[in-house]
């Protein structure tokens, strides 16, 4: 697949100056020479290189918000010891604890009967974390069997009930022969499971039995480690000058009263400055939020940005930048990766549970985009936007909110198209309706800006997938669950029955 890169280098100069800078325009930026090296091997780009090489930094270390090697913890539910010796910027940053899976002894408990032969840890104590999942060393190997995981609550004494973690997660992926994909340091990962604040784990990961027809198990893949994220602490409000009233990036469902501060305003890093930058015709530099706009004034700003969307396109929805939902910008790749345009979207779900606040959202998305960038040896978050249950919405892989940004969402259809994640799991439950209509405010906009109808059809081509071969084909409805592009349960059947609703509200929004 051909991918466009953009540096954003030149942006750098936008942080010192705290100037306003113009956006590329929404074509496409020239394409990068077919021997320029893969993004993911830049010695320039934060948290680049192959997981055999990340750092095994000692306790003291993992300050720095990076991967550290989990030392032998106590099998014992103890209390978790303090986080001391921690800077406000390594918590601010989060971090990841990264343990090595051992051959499972008998069960913990008497319900799985005799021990199958798998792989895990039994209970033991960790410094706090909210998200886990399983990695593998090679991501083109699948994990055919079962992942569980309970944990114990910060500084409590009960166990959580088993729960599963979703194995089938490598439809969610850079394409093949991409440079994202090619780079080295893609590792094979289940997806990601958000557990609320925990201290405790015990895992186990069992292959699927022997059948008649499949007489011996499918081994599990080499290198299995459980991943343990901190997400970090929620950014602080966005302060203003002195006397003046800010409202911070406040979420539906989650009121913020105004505060006044006289904080002088937080200068921001070269990679915080490029991020924004890109959004710099919607929102001023360093904003936490990119407003709202009429049906009227979103015309006339796509007058600017997209002198071809007039007259079918929905109104401009509230958007939540990468800043306000605090992303460390440097954990990402240096450069933004873009393709030609957005004729598709791709509706997914992040299958990371339903137990979450709208509150916690911001440390949902931090804690997938860590795992993301430092488990699965991503360039960056892989969704191009994400969805709480309230309808809040976040920008997701840097490069625009307003661009056609190359995403790591849907295997073999990543070319030419957005996708969209909707934070929980919708396989049995139903998503809110509030998460329903933001899907359709935000395809009624985004498609819009290339002149896509929502219910409408497109052709795309595959990169290759397990339900398409490469270069085939393929006539999918321009808003599309997952599974229309892979064989894969994704988004949810609760949610893909949703997704009529979601083109015909959205067309609707476009004036259609």
């Amino acid at each position: 697949m051909r991918a466009l890169l953009v540096t954003s280098v030149g942006v750098t100069c936008a942080a010192a100056l705290t100037l306003p800078l113009a956006a590329p325009a929404l074509s496409a930026p020239a394409a990068h020479s077919a021997s320029a090296r893969p993004p993911s091997l830049s010695p320039e780009s934060p948290g680049s290189g192959p997981p055999s090489a990340r750092s095994e930094a000692a306790p003291d270390e993992a300050n720095d918000g990076g991967t550290l090697e989990a030392p032998e913890a106590p099998e014992a539910p103890e209390a978790a010891p303090p986080r001391t010796g921690e800077t406000r910027a390594a918590a601010l940053a989060g971090s990841t604890q990264s343990l090595p899976l051992e051959p499972l002894s008998a069960p913990s408990d008497r319900s799985v009967g005799p021990a199958a032969s798998g792989q895990g840890l039994d209970r033991r104590t960790a410094r706090p974390f909210s998200l886990v999942g399983v990695v593998w060393d090679d991501a083109e190997a699948e994990l055919h069997g079962t992942v569980q995981v309970r944990t114990r609550a910060t500084g409590g004494t009960s166990w959580s009930d088993w729960q599963d973690v979703e194995t089938h997660n490598v439809e969610h992926a850079a394409d093949l022969g991409s440079a994202e994909r090619a780079s080295g340091a893609v590792r094979g990962a289940t997806a990601p499971l958000w557990v609320g604040d925990s201290d405790g784990v015990e895992v186990r990961v069992r292959p699927e039995a022997a059948d008649p027809q499949h007489p011996a198990a499918v081994p599990l893949p080499e290198g299995l480690r459980l991943e343990l994220v901190d997400p970090g602490a929620d950014p602080a409000p966005e302060p203003a000058p002195a006397g003046r009233t800010v409202t911070p990036a406040a979420f539906a469902g989650n009121p913020v009263p105004p505060a006044t501060t006289t904080a002088v305003p937080e200068a921001l890093t070269a990679e915080s400055a490029a991020t924004s930058a890109v959004n710099a015709d919607l929102a001023p530099l360093g904003a936490t939020v990119i407003p709202a706009l009429t049906k009227a004034e979103t015309e006339e700003e796509a007058a600017i940005v997209a002198a071809g969307a007039k007259p079918y396109i929905g109104p401009r929805p509230k958007i939540v930048t990468r800043k306000g939902w605090g992303a460390d910008e440097k954990l990402r790749e240096r450069n933004f990766a873009y393709t030609k345009s957005v004729k598709a979207a791709f509706v997914h779900h992040s299958a990371t549970g339903n137990n979450y606040t709208c509150k916690q959202a911001p440390s949902v998305l931090r804690s997938i985009y860590r795992y993301h960038v430092k488990s699965s040896g991503w360039r960056d978050f892989g969704y191009n936007f994400a969805v709480d249950k309230c309808g809040n919405i976040y920008e997701g892989r840097a490069g625009g909110v307003a661009k056609a940004v190359l995403g790591a969402h849907t295997l073999g259809f990543n070319t030419n198209t957005m996708g969209v994640a909707v934070l929980g799991t919708y396989s049995s439950t139903n998503p809110p309706a509030a998460a329903v209509t933001a899907v359709s405010k935000l395809t009624a906009w985004k498609l819009g800006l290339f002149g896509a109808n929502p219910k409408g059809k497109v052709t795309l081509v595959s990169g290759g997938s397990g339900k398409y071969s490469k270069g085939k084909k393929v006539k999918m409805n321009v808003i599309s669950g997952h599974r229309d592009g892979f064989a894969t349960e994704c988004p949810g059947a609760r949610l893909y029955k949703k997704l009529g609703k979601a083109r015909t509200s959205s067309a609707k929004l476009q004036g259609r």
